[in-house]
């Protein structure tokens, strides 16, 4: 039998404040691994915006890139600040639970519809070919495939290494 399910076996009730805080700092780390990436994203294409011919594809890149990341960083900030680690202590088991679910219910929306950026970005990619401007539609859609892929897989790592918390409550819930 693995170490994981040894663990798992031998979880009790009191445990449970430390399963909610471990899974709550997770989730603020996830925050904190988005904001990075909007971050390093406004770093680089702020600095390459302002650098390239508006009438490249290359600008448009970075413009969506930038406008993009300001929102993952928003979406970042208010994610670390409604982490709150040390006040998940006193949740009962079905409020855990729910939590749990809660959160990666989020976090399966967010794939799928990271999925539906990666299609857009495709069809931005086809429409370049017929657009007035296509070196716009060529530029969004290189930066909706990259910001797509990235979310995508950043949603679904997340919710791997989150799910793992599911199975330790779902442990103590027997």
């Amino acid at each position: 039998m693995s170490t994981f399910l040894l663990t798992l076996l031998m979880l009790t009730a009191a445990e449970l404040p430390l399963i909610n805080h471990a899974r709550e700092l997770l989730a603020e780390r996830g925050m904190g691994v988005l904001g990075a990436w909007a971050l390093l994203n406004l770093v680089v294409s702020g600095y390459h915006v302002a650098r390239t011919d508006t009438r490249t594809a290359a600008h448009h890149f970075h413009l969506m890139n930038v406008a993009w990341n300001v929102v993952n960083a928003l979406l970042a900030v208010w994610g670390i600040l409604s982490a709150h680690p040390q006040q998940v202590a006193g949740l009962t088991l079905p409020e855990s639970l729910a939590a749990q679910t809660h959160f990666e219910n989020i976090l399966l929306l967010n794939a799928a519809l990271d999925v539906g950026y990666i299609g857009l970005g495709q069809w931005l990619r086809g429409r370049a070919a017929t657009a007035a401007r296509p070196e716009r539609m060529a530029g969004y859609s290189r930066s909706v495939l990259l910001q797509g892929g990235f979310l995508l897989f950043f949603d679904l790592g997340f919710y791997a290494v989150y799910h793992r918390y599911a199975a330790q409550l779902l442990a103590l819930n027997t």
